[in-house]
């Protein structure tokens, strides 16, 4: 995915920022900021999610010792677009995301992607974003929608991916992301 300039072999940029979040205290959404800053294995500074070990209350409750492959939220603004058409009232941020992004595939990408954001940040892709029933406070049948079912009745999750921070850093929108995907094979996605 990673598109090389064929005049000075560095990589162009697939997408681009449209919007940073983040939230000191628990709650579904998460305020649009100016900045975020991105740290070295622990995620977005002063969001209630950064931290070495979980920090989502459902597997604090079930583990509180888990590695944190949740430090970082991003989701398609594209899946916004689509929401909103739909009747659901969504802006970058509202679905607790911390990166709101455009024109990466971000449901595409295999595990162990790296995403190179802005000048310095990198997020390792761990895997999806499983909903909660919470999402249907935010706008009825909010969940059904993120959460359909395939043809074979496999729940097919569309809220966002969940990354880990490998090299930290500011980020703003308008960043550019820069999308390098790890040697084949490659591992689907799934729930982390």
């Amino acid at each position: 995915m990673t598109t090389p300039n064929a005049a000075d072999a560095v990589p162009t940029p697939v997408g681009t920022v449209k919007a940073v979040s983040s939230n000191p205290e628990y709650s579904f959404a998460k305020p649009n900021r100016g900045r975020i800053r991105l740290l070295a294995g622990l995620g977005v500074e002063g969001d209630v999610h950064a931290g070495v070990t979980v920090k989502h209350r459902s597997r604090v409750a079930r583990d509180p010792s888990q590695p944190n492959l949740r430090q970082v939220h991003l989701m398609h603004d594209e899946l916004h677009e689509e929401l909103r058409t739909e009747g659901h009232p969504v802006e970058a941020g509202q679905l607790g995301e911390n990166i709101t992004t455009r024109g990466v595939d971000l449901l595409g990408l295999p595990t162990g992607t790296l995403l190179r954001i802005g000048p310095e940040a990198v997020v390792e892709v761990t895997g999806l974003r499983n909903p909660c029933g919470q999402i249907n406070g935010f706008s009825d049948g909010l969940l059904k929608r993120l959460t359909p079912r395939d043809a074979d009745g496999n729940v097919v999750r569309l809220g966002g991916i969940m990354g880990i921070v490998r090299t930290g850093g500011d980020i703003a929108p308008g960043d550019p992301i820069v999308v390098e995907l790890p040697a084949l094979p490659h591992t689907p996605l799934a729930p982390v």
